[in-house]
């Protein structure tokens, strides 16, 4: 009896010991995962192979028994909700954490302003709309406008101790993050506070070496479509001017400056921005042209070899070329944009068509080089992509 008891003893523990052994098993299983993290060798897919759609759950390998567990999708917006999207909302990016405030101070926040008059309500918020689109840090709008426009935007804001300042035109899209330009800043030596790009390529060609009569900066003269500023320095410096052999502020010398040459100006605030600058050459940063892309800069041939090399980043459609047949790519490039829901994938309603586009315009000079304006769009969703789906996702499971 004792020997039988003792075998019995032993074999109830021996069951005891091989179910802790699968409790703990099954537990080990059921431990959340690791953040998956791109391997620092894992290979580029190529862009063309993004879904349209973040696959549902019905589109997914089944899940094996090691296989790791996901964070189930958020459903697609329905169509109705679309264009309810607020620009504060939009300006956080996929992946980024909910309180970007915290994350990023308000100091090194992005300022961009604009002057919305007329009939340039539309130009202004696909503009700032191919800001957000293509951009990863917070940015703050100023926007200046008439009594009757400012129900058409969230809020008035008036610059004040603001440090550096991006200003485009209304007829400006960017196709590159507006953090790429904004980086420029850190170029500037001790005494440039303000960037533009040239007006022309080709001094010989250009309006102002031709039919200016006022001075100007530079061969060529500068565009002033896409100005970036340090407003510290700015207001700090006492600027050389014509009229008098001390210098002057900012504030103080631009309305006198518009007294002496009103006669003589034909492009208002650049004009005036040339005559200053022709006197402080010492303050101004020339960017490349690829930075302000005009019509000029194809219409007659392509002579931007930075946008050659490195595709267009800023896009000015200026003479009204989004809304007439003048330049077709321009407008092409602005109604993608306009046309553009948020909540789409980028490559399947954005790039994609617009290369069918692009097809039709290639009896243009601008059309015949579509690759200059589609680089940066591309390198920028292909980023985009690279860091949301593969590394979010996992390259293991992207089929």
């Amino acid at each position: 009896m004792k020997l039988r008891s003792k075998a019995a003893a032993l074999l109830l523990l021996a069951l005891a010991a091989l179910l802790l052994a699968l409790l703990s098993l099954r537990a080990g299983r059921a431990e959340p995962p690791a953040p998956l993290a791109r391997p620092a060798s894992a290979p580029q897919r190529h862009p063309a192979r993004v879904p349209a759609r973040w696959p549902g759950p019905g589109a997914l390998p089944r899940a094996g028994p090691g296989a790791r567990r996901r964070r189930p999708l958020r459903p697609r917006p329905r169509a109705e909700r679309r264009g309810a999207v607020r620009l504060e909302k939009l300006a956080r990016r996929p992946g980024e954490p909910r309180s970007f405030q915290a994350v990023l101070p308000p100091e090194l926040w992005i300022h961009l302003a604009v002057v919305a008059c007329g009939s340039r309500l539309e130009e202004t918020l696909v503009m700032l709309k191919s800001a957000v689109l293509f951009s990863h840090r917070k940015i703050q709008f100023h926007i200046f406008t008439e009594d009757s426009l400012k129900p058409e935007f969230d809020k008035q804001v008036i610059l004040k101790d603001v440090d550096s300042l991006l200003y485009v035109d209304t007829d400006v899209l960017f196709l590159r993050p507006v953090d790429d330009i904004w980086k420029l800043l850190r170029l500037f030596n001790s005494t440039q506070l303000a960037a533009m790009a040239p007006e022309h390529e080709i001094p010989k060609i250009g309006w102002y070496s031709r039919f200016a009569r006022h001075p100007f900066y530079g061969s060529a003269g500068v565009n002033s479509g896409v100005m970036l500023m340090n407003l510290t320095r700015i207001r700090s410096t006492q600027f050389k001017n014509s009229m008098i052999p001390t210098g002057l502020a900012w504030e103080d010398m631009l309305y006198p400056l518009y007294q002496k040459y009103k006669n003589a100006i034909t492009w208002g605030d650049q004009d005036l921005l040339n005559i200053i600058f022709y006197f402080n050459p010492e303050c101004l940063y020339v960017f490349p042209c690829q930075w302000n892309y005009r019509p000029d800069h194809c219409m007659y041939g392509s002579n931007c070899r930075e946008a050659e090399h490195e595709g267009v980043s800023i896009l000015h459609g200026n003479r009204g070329v989004y809304h007439d047949d003048k330049q077709p790519t321009f407008k092409a490039l602005y109604e993608a944009i306009r046309d553009f829901p948020f909540q789409d994938n980028l490559f399947q309603s954005m790039y994609y068509p617009l290369q069918l586009k692009f097809l039709e315009t290639v009896h243009t000079l601008c059309g015949r080089i579509p690759q200059v304006f589609l680089k940066q769009i591309e390198k920028t969703m292909k980023r985009a992509y690279e860091k949301h789906v593969i590394i979010h996702v996992g390259p293991n499971q992207i089929h």
